[in-house]
C-alpha cells in the first residue's frame, strides 16, 4: 500500500474507469486530468493504491479527502472512492486498503472516516460491515442549478 505516483497513472486511470463504470459514469479525459490534478498539484485528494507484494500494476486504489466537523470541533477523513479489480477481489486487497486509510487518517490527526455507497452494493457492504458501523443518518443530494 503506498500513495499514488505518477508512474501509476494507467494503471489509476483503469481503475479509477472501472470505479466509474460500476456506477454508471462515464469518465472523460478531461475528468480524469482533473481529479489527477487534484491529487498531485493541488493535493486536495489523497490517493492511495494496493500493489500486490510481487510487484505490478495497483490493483486497488482509494481517494481521501479531509472535512471540517464543526459540531464536534475536529477534522475527518472522506472516502470518497474505492475500487479493487476484479482479478484481486477476495484476496484481502480490500483489507489492506481499509488498514491503510486508518493509517492515514491516524497519521493526519482524523476523528473519523466517514463514506456513502448504494444500498444494492453487497458486496462491498459486507467488507465495510467489517471495518466500520453503518450509521442511521439519511443523505440527500441538492441540486445547484435551478
Amino acid at each position: 500500500m503506498r500513495p499514488v505516483e505518477s508512474a501509476d497513472r494507467t494503471a489509476w486511470d483503469r481503475l479509477y474507469r472501472m470505479y466509474g463504470d460500476f456506477y454508471g459514469e462515464q469518465l472523460s479525459a478531461d475528468h480524469l486530468d482533473l481529479v489527477w490534478r487534484w491529487i498531485h498539484e493541488d493535493r486536495t485528494v489523497i490517493a492511495l493504491v494496493a500493489v500486490p507484494a510481487t510487484g505490478g500494476e495497483p490493483v486497488g486504489l482509494a481517494h481521501l479527502r479531509p472535512f471540517v466537523r464543526p459540531l464536534d470541533g475536529n477534522v475527518g477523513g472522506f472516502l470518497d472512492d474505492l475500487v479493487v479489480a476484479p482479478d484481486a477481489r477476495g484476496s484481502g486487497v480490500v483489507d489492506a486498503l481499509f488498514a491503510a486509510i486508518r493509517d492515514e487518517a491516524t497519521r493526519r490527526g482524523w476523528s473519523v472516516v466517514r463514506w456513502i455507497t448504494a444500498a444494492d452494493n453487497h458486496r462491498a457492504r459486507a467488507a465495510y460491515d467489517r471495518v466500520a458501523t453503518a450509521t442511521p443518518w439519511v443523505t440527500y443530494d441538492m441540486d445547484t442549478q435551478e
